[in-house]
């Protein structure tokens, strides 16, 4: 690789990081630790890594030992794995002190993972970050020997994103009026728009929205699986959306692409699911009462984020809520919740925290129609599974406490499930 060219890049790299404006999230870091940070695509990975770069600055490392290389940058396009010891070889020629190592997207460059052992065995300090799970499949953990920590990084929480727009939301600011008010409104722009950290420069959300949707689509998902037929990826994806709220089995999401004159494999809906997911564009939640072994074959599906979620929607609050409010258990509580469904009991319920022992239905206004049936499973659900400490309905604005056949069912505003309950 010319080195000139890559002294160029990484020059370049470090002008980027000195005029971004970091806005801090609670993610933290051994000094002394290796890392990869995964996610969807801008999620934060890099903008976590410039400020790890402008700390290690601040504390007196030179601009000299920061060895920052984006993969994506089309300068590199004929990078290999052939070229990583040319940046080890640029390093000491920028440098005769210790180097720090920052690859962005690097899950881009075929056998990436040989050379990051390789120099977290030589003692370097590195940090990797990717838009693909599958830099932490099972196979690359081996190869890289426990050697790398892993940073799980989502788009912002309600939480950061009032941060990022410097909205006051102390415990105090969700009772005093005019504070409140910011931030109802925030939290529906939230809701509509999602929390993606760099859609909130921009006018258009929905432009950015959609250019970061096709990104996904188009390169991590379809570009770096090989696939041929990217229509029937979206409107895979499509027919995802429409389902939020609903399991849907692999037949039934099939019969449905067939149902609009697409002839594909089921094992195709299955890998084109996998690659949706391995590039954080959705998850899972399966059913608490399922057998283990149904679980993963009819779940319900969800978006990592709202604003992606709602280019597909078109008034649909409802649905925005719950993707909102399963995101934000997935955030917290990994894939460790369920929701309930049982034909036996008649019990159906969108959530369930084993953690915190609740269970939680989300409904936009407890005058909706459905208000009582939900609160009604809760109470099916309470009786029939005596794990249940804490029934919670989440709505947009009302906050009461209900009596129903004598359990207690409190109603949490969503700004403050998000801001309090979580």
């Amino acid at each position: 690789m010319n080195h000139s060219l890559l002294k160029k890049v990484i020059t370049d790299q470090h002008q980027v990081i000195r005029e971004s404006r970091i806005c801090r999230r609670p993610y933290s870091f051994e000094k002394n630790g290796n890392y990869v940070l995964t996610g969807i695509r801008r999620a934060g990975k890099s903008t976590l890594l410039y400020g790890i770069v402008q700390d290690l600055i601040a504390d007196g490392i030179s601009w000299e030992q920061i060895i920052y290389i984006n993969f994506e940058d089309e300068r590199l396009a004929e990078f290999t794995r052939e070229d990583f010891n040319d940046i080890i070889a640029v390093q000491s020629e920028m440098s005769d002190r210790k180097g720090y190592f920052f690859f962005d997207e690097v899950q881009n460059i075929q056998g990436w993972e040989k050379f990051a052992r390789r120099m977290a065995d030589s003692k370097e300090r590195v940090y990797i970050t990717g838009s693909n799970a599958k830099m932490l499949s099972k196979e690359i953990e081996t190869t890289l020997g426990g050697r790398f920590l892993e940073k799980y990084v989502t788009p912002y929480s309600f939480e950061e994103y009032l941060t990022a727009r410097e909205i006051p939301h102390q415990s105090s600011d969700l009772i005093a009026t005019k504070a409140r008010g910011r931030i109802e409104s925030a939290f529906q722009c939230y809701l509509e728009e999602g929390g993606l950290p760099e859609s909130l420069i921009y006018t258009s959300k929905r432009e950015y929205l959609s250019t970061v949707l096709q990104k996904i689509i188009l390169g991590d998902i379809a570009s770096r699986n090989n696939l041929k037929n990217d229509y029937t990826l979206r409107m895979l994806i499509k027919k995802i959306a429409e389902t939020i709220c609903n399991e849907i089995s692999y037949s039934k999401l099939h019969g449905t692409l067939k149902g609009i004159g697409l002839s594909t494999g089921k094992d195709t809906v299955i890998d084109y699911i996998t690659y949706a997911k391995e590039a954080y564009l959705l998850f899972t939640v399966q059913n608490g009462f399922s057998a283990f072994s149904e679980r993963e074959s009819t779940p319900k599906y969800y978006f990592e984020d709202n604003g992606l979620l709602n280019l597909f929607l078109f008034d649909k609050s409802s649905i925005l809520l719950e993707n909102m409010v399963a995101s934000a258990l997935h955030r917290k509580y990994g894939d460790q919740f369920y929701f309930m469904k049982s034909s036996r009991t008649g019990t159906d319920v969108d959530f369930y925290v084993p953690e915190r022992s609740a269970a939680i239905q989300v409904c936009v206004d407890i005058n909706d129609s459905s208000f009582g049936r939900e609160t009604g499973n809760l109470v099916k659900l309470r009786n029939s599974y005596p794990n249940v400490q804490e029934l919670i309905t989440v709505t947009m604005e009302e906050s009461s406490e209900l009596k129903v056949s004598g359990t207690t069912i409190r109603v949490i505003p969503a700004a403050d499930f998000l801001l309090s309950w979580l």
